[in-house]
């Protein structure tokens, strides 16, 4: 399997499929590289359906240029420690804000969430994420609002007074609740068009069916949020120590 960065021909390759509506796995497999390549390539460069070829190649040859500027010593993002490969970590980096976007994420507001995640603090100032991206503070600001509309992220102010924004252990349960609550307003709305079409009418039934779903998962959603965090912050029980009882005969 062929390894190394995506030629310019394979680009082209790429967006012939997209234009012939092949998934990518089927672009993968027809130039031999890894499905997640493909993906990650499509969804940093437009998604497939504003995908460019020529576009995309000068992009990332932009930021492979940004990188090597980025190499120089004392020019480490923030959070990251001496002895890590940094070209390895943004390539991480990449892949994670692939894997968000393709769950319905913004590209910044993904950008921003794994800055958080990856970071060893686990929290970023503005400024740190501006220099650490490379963006505006008004992109910043953007998609740090959406985040903390979705419970994702919290902020705080630190001991020089600058707000911190923060990924916790607890932020993935608040996520979870807060699109359980999303859920249940979903129900609550599907119930009252029942109401107003009449409850023997079929899109009355099919409201009724959606209510009861997005019940029924939101519900379940809760307790697995619930049961998941009690697991994860209960502390494990140190082993006790085994003596070794007298016997009898004092043996």
């Amino acid at each position: 399997m062929p390894g190394g960065r995506l030629t310019q021909q394979e680009r082209q390759q790429i967006a012939l499929g997209l234009a012939d509506g092949l998934a990518y796995a089927e672009i993968a497999r027809r130039l031999d590289r890894p499905t997640s390549t493909i993906t990650r390539e499509v969804m940093r460069n437009g998604g497939p359906t504003a995908y460019r070829a020529d576009l995309a190649h000068r992009a990332t040859e932009r930021r492979t240029h940004r990188r090597r500027q980025g190499t120089r010593p004392g020019a480490d993002g923030p959070g990251q420690t001496n002895g890590r490969d940094a070209e390895a970590v943004r390539e991480y980096e990449e892949t994670f804000t692939t894997l968000l976007m393709q769950q319905g994420l913004p590209k910044m507001t993904s950008r921003v969430l794994v800055s958080l995640y990856t970071s060893d603090a686990g929290s970023l100032t503005a400024s740190e994420l501006v220099q650490h991206l490379r963006v505006s503070p008004a992109s910043i600001s953007k998609a740090v609002a959406f985040l903390e509309s979705q419970g994702l992220i919290r902020r705080e102010r630190d001991e020089r007074r600058r707000e911190r924004y923060i990924a916790d252990d607890d932020v993935w349960y608040q996520g979870m609740v807060s699109a359980a609550r999303t859920h249940a307003q979903l129900a609550e709305t599907a119930r009252q068009g029942v109401s107003l079409l009449g409850p023997d009418s079929p899109a009355a039934v099919r409201l009724e069916n959606i209510a009861r779903f997005v019940d029924f998962v939101g519900e379940s959603m809760i307790r697995a949020a619930e049961q998941a965090r009690e697991v994860l912050h209960t502390k494990a029980e140190p082993a006790a120590a085994t003596t070794a009882e007298p016997t009898p005969d004092g043996g």
